[in-house]
């Protein structure tokens, strides 16, 4: 009977300290760790004596939308990003670097601060399905210099296609779509 008693408290007291797991908001990365904290500092810990999923904290370097800002002139800290890979693109970070480097902005028709946003996806050989879609423009601009910027931003994505995927790269992202925000920063005479 007392052995029954002391489960039965075991297993009360331990209901009672059960709180759910708090999955932290923060990214693993941007988190202080110390050997104070009681809890190893890795960036997926799970226990099976903890309640609740096992979920990791990872810091995903990209979104689960493929969104990507083109700049007509890079800052110097992201020059590096403009730089055309020189092998077969095999992650999302040679892909973005490969659009990168194909634009040429517009040298007729410019306007300063110009910002235009199109949306398209890639079938797994490297090629466009169907013409990029326009999805923002600034307002108040004229139409024709909407044209010439949609003009140059088909004619450098037809400059640089068929990508060359890697096998892995192109069955993930075939059909996927991706937007991509052109910034017309340089600065014009006027």
């Amino acid at each position: 009977m007392w052995r029954g008693i002391l489960i039965f408290l075991l297993l009360a007291v331990s209901a009672a300290d059960a709180r759910p797991r708090q999955i932290n908001s923060i990214p693993f990365s941007h988190e202080p760790c110390s050997v104070l904290d009681g809890r190893p500092c890795t960036p997926s810990y799970c226990s099976p004596l903890e309640p609740g999923p096992c979920i990791p904290e990872i810091d995903y370097p990209y979104g689960q939308n493929l969104q990507l800002t083109i700049e007509s002139v890079p800052s110097d800290a992201d020059r590096a990003k403009y730089r055309k890979p020189d092998h077969d693109l095999d992650t999302i970070g040679d892909l973005f670097a490969e659009l990168r480097s194909c634009w040429s902005p517009p040298s007729n028709n410019a306007r300063e601060g110009m910002q235009m946003s199109v949306r398209f996806s890639f079938n797994k050989a490297g090629g466009l399905i169907g013409p990029p879609r326009l999805t923002f423009a600034t307002a108040g601009v004229p139409s024709e210099t909407r044209i010439t910027y949609l003009n140059a931003i088909n004619s450098s994505l037809k400059a640089c296609l068929p990508l060359k995927f890697t096998g892995g790269l192109g069955g993930a992202l075939a059909g996927r779509p991706i937007a991509i925000r052109y910034v017309d920063n340089r600065e014009l005479a006027r």
